[in-house]
């Protein structure tokens, strides 16, 4: 019993975490069936299954989505069957060790008491639950980036000498980019990370051979892809496709001009009638690519032009573009197509959900802002990757859009963030407010005694 009580807040926030998204899947998402991007994935986990075979449609091989999710839905559906429940209920253990994750994190920064509280947070926090009941990746994605973070906290806290952490670490970052192709940028920043640490005497100089280490495991875990997706496309393409259909129904006369998707985003199709494409850009001949992998490389190609030449013609509508893909960020909650609270909007179930995602994100977002200004001298440099994190998705959806579905990896450092303000105002310890007050009014006891 001894052994197992350090670890008990750890399980029961896992517990109650799971029992929540469970319930949410019950109710708000009960009788979901995927279409859209989750249809996409689970197809190609069929394929997988029934024609081994990495494809969109029979028989031909497709190079458009990363790989893992699909994959995973294929050895779950192997050992359990093919209803998607069973897809979501993993999503729903996923979901659960992010709020694990959050807890050790703001329990190691802070103290225990922070650290459950914000844990309890995350189990109740819509923005991390909502995306168990809808099968797309936001929520796999959410929780490797975490885990990376803890572990580049883990590692910091350290000095750098754990070996284990670190090939751990470079597991993750492959095992993301798999989930998702921006999670090459996570590796980047890492190594910006280690960079800087060291530079700052934060971190030793031999920390380089580890970080190169780290990078190589990575690249590893990525390599074999990056393998298929060539024999399929013979083009380097060390992920997936796919930018370019995002930055075509990104940037382009509706998403400046009309206000059912301003800052958002649009079918291609819907943007750019058939046919017609900017002065310059021609698409593929026809018989130019062989292979059907291959054409989706040179459509993705065709695709980013058009958004570029857009771009060119239109530069003094990027400034107001870029606000509104920001205020889209910001947006508490942001109606999805396919999402469960989309489909069943009559539940009443539904309509809870939905209001706490319409409310609770703002008090998260004050308190994180107040808690990034207060544990700036004490601990910037323990946030300093997660920093690096945020301003990198910031980044992207400045690129890209805006949606407060692509705000779901930083979530957590937004919780983490609040548990900063938390700790400023509740506790006693230096650097806070109470001691902050205290050493003020013993200044003040002092100065009337001597007067």
């Amino acid at each position: 019993m001894e052994r197992i009580k350090p670890t008990l807040p750890a399980i029961s926030i896992f517990c109650i975490a799971l029992l929540e998204r469970i319930v949410y899947n019950m109710t708000v998402a009960l009788g979901y069936t995927p279409t859209a991007d989750s249809l996409g994935y689970q197809d190609r986990a069929f394929y997988l299954l029934d024609e081994h075979c990495f494809c969109a449609a029979p028989h031909v091989e497709t190079v458009v989505r990363a790989p893992l999710w699909p994959f995973l839905i294929a050895g779950i559906s192997l050992i359990v069957g093919r209803a998607n429940i069973f897809d979501r209920l993993f999503l729903c253990c996923a979901d659960a060790g992010t709020c694990v994750l959050i807890y050790l994190f703001a329990r190691d920064l802070f103290n225990k008491r922070i650290g459950l509280v914000v844990g309890l947070i995350a189990c109740i926090y819509p923005a991390l639950f909502i995306y168990t009941g809808w099968m797309y990746t936001e929520t796999l994605y959410t929780f490797l980036q975490t885990a990376i973070c803890y572990c580049v906290f883990r590692i910091q806290r350290g000095g750098g000498t754990s070996k284990p952490l670190w090939i751990l670490c470079g597991i993750l970052l492959g095992l993301l980019s798999l989930t998702h192709p921006n999670g090459i940028l996570i590796c980047g920043l890492v190594i910006l990370w280690a960079v800087f640490l060291i530079w700052r005497k934060r971190l030793p100089k031999r920390a380089l051979i580890n970080v190169a280490l780290t990078t190589l495991i990575a690249c590893a875990v990525i390599a074999p892809w990056t393998i298929r997706n060539y024999l399929a496309s013979h083009r380097f393409v060390p992920v997936s496709t796919g930018a370019g259909e995002v930055l075509m129904g990104a940037y382009n006369d509706k998403t400046v001009k009309d206000k059912a998707f301003l800052g958002s985003w649009i079918r291609p199709g819907l943007a750019y009638p058939p046919g017609i494409n900017p002065e310059g850009v021609k698409p593929p001949a026809p018989g130019s690519c062989q292979g059907h992998a291959a054409c989706e490389v040179a459509s993705d190609n065709t695709e980013t032009a058009i958004a570029i030449l857009w771009v060119k013609s239109h530069l003094n509508d990027i400034p107001l573009l870029m606000v509104y893909h920001l205020r889209n960020f910001f947006t508490p909650y942001t109606n999805e197509y396919d999402i469960p609270l989309n489909r069943f909007p009559t539940r009443h179930s539904t309509r809870i959900v939905l209001a706490m995602s319409e409310t609770l994100p703002i008090p998260i977002f004050l308190l994180a802002a107040l808690g990034l200004v207060v544990t700036q001298r004490k601990y910037w440099h323990e946030f300093f990757f997660a920093y690096l994190v945020v301003l990198g998705t910031l980044a992207e959806i400045l690129f890209f859009y805006g949606n407060s579905r692509f705000r779901s990896p930083i979530e957590p450092i937004l919780l983490l963030l609040a548990a900063g303000a938390l700790w400023w105002l509740t506790q006693t310890t230096p650097g806070t407010l109470r001691w902050q007050l205290s050493q003020r009014s013993q200044r003040l006891t002092s100065t009337h005694k001597f007067d």
